[in-house]
């Protein structure tokens, strides 16, 4: 028996363009003093970057695959497949590397091997969605002799800033400074400057404030106004937004807003859609408010973003977008009145009117997330 473990130096979140650095530890776990008989044998072990791709079959219209590529790799060969009996495409990888060839290892003993690779830059961002899946895994396949391959699969989260694809990394060492009492290899420099240039853009594009504002109407006249200081927000930030309902002219009894992400199927990928039928376009909703706001002049609501969510983003078959979704119950009623009178001849019972009409109505803002 071999144990096989696999460590990731910064964590399973990377971000795309920077490296991943993985120590692989091989283990012979039988105790030292068993016989040398013990010795396990190990013909090679690889890893490998891969992302895989699966689609809802009742949402997406996908072409049929390549029946000449099998998914399914018989366990007597000896080629090292990552994404070996799992479900969906393998729609980008990284090449193979060898970590070790012919390694024999005594009863207790163990070696580390060193893996790092670059996280491709063009690649969609990892998303667990209702349509769509697309999933990063790191796979080490290891093969004792005589013996089928056996994989270890890491899963991965891989987030996409958007403008890094065209970005080059500096060549000359005056654009990049660095300390001279520090050593630091090629691979660390690169990517201590697409942190740093990462984390200015994210800046640049979430510290700007200004009010802007957006008058709520229905088809009877002005319901309020709501207010919201930023456009772009990063993930684990919270969406302030205020509601101004004192120059309105239809009474509003209640609303509700809900911080959504909108994920919509490529017309050219949309199954088309029966009686009842799923449709292309779902919702998800992260965080929710809701108030009673009859006789209220003004209210304010927070939001979390979830730091797990994913920004949004467009491929060739899925587009994700967020949204705050606005639900308003108003009065039919001009100047509806539910409280009692302040002055009173004399003391009576008051109860409030056992139904209200109303109208209900939605609006829907859209917004823009980051990193």
């Amino acid at each position: 028996m071999i144990e096989v473990v696999a460590e990731l130096s910064r964590g399973p979140v990377f971000l795309a363009g920077e490296a991943l650095e993985c120590v692989v530890t091989v283990t012979n776990p039988l105790p030292p003093t068993a016989t040398s008989a013990s010795s396990e044998a190990l013909a090679w072990a690889s890893a490998q970057i891969h992302c895989q791709f699966h689609a809802s079959e009742s949402r997406v219209a996908l072409p049929p695959p390549d029946s000449s590529q099998p998914d399914v790799q018989p366990e007597s060969q000896t080629v090292f497949l990552p994404h070996r009996g799992e479900r969906g495409q393998c729609i980008l990888s990284t090449p193979p590397k060898i970590l070790f060839c012919d390694l024999r290892l005594d009863p207790g003993e163990s070696k580390s091997y060193s893996y790092s690779e670059v996280l491709p830059i063009e690649g969609p961002p990892s998303f667990r969605g209702q349509s769509v899946k697309y999933v990063y895994k790191l796979t080490i396949g290891c093969q004792r002799v005589n013996s089928p391959i056996t994989l270890l699969r890491v899963p991965l989260r891989v987030l996409v800033l958007t403008g890094l694809q065209d970005v080059r990394f500096p060549q000359d060492e005056a654009v990049a400074p660095s300390s001279p009492f520090l050593e630091e290899d090629e691979g660390g420099k690169k990517d201590s400057w697409l942190a740093e240039l990462a984390g200015e853009r994210l800046m640049a594009a979430t510290s700007c404030r200004s009010l802007h504002l957006y008058n709520i109407s229905d088809g009877r006249g002005k319901v309020g106004t709501f207010g919201i200081f930023k456009s772009v927000y990063r993930l684990g930030e919270d969406v302030v937004g205020t509601l101004n309902l004192g120059e309105g002219t239809v009474a509003c009894l209640q609303f509700s807003v809900s911080l959504q992400t909108e994920e919509r199927v490529q017309p050219e990928y949309q199954r088309r859609r029966r009686t009842g039928g799923v449709p292309s376009v779902s919702h998800v909703t992260h965080a929710r408010h809701q108030e009673s706001c009859l006789h209220t002049t003004r209210t304010s609501f927070s939001l979390p973003i979830p730091l797990s969510s994913t920004p949004g983003f467009c491929t060739a078959i899925v587009s994700l977008k967020w949204r705050l979704h606005f639900e308003f119950v108003t009065s039919r009623e001009p100047d509806l009145v539910l409280l009692p009178p302040l002055e009173q001849p004399e003391p009576v019972t008051w109860t409030g009117p056992e139904q209200v009409p109303v109208d209900t109505f939605s609006w829907d803002l859209p917004i823009k997330f980051t990193l």
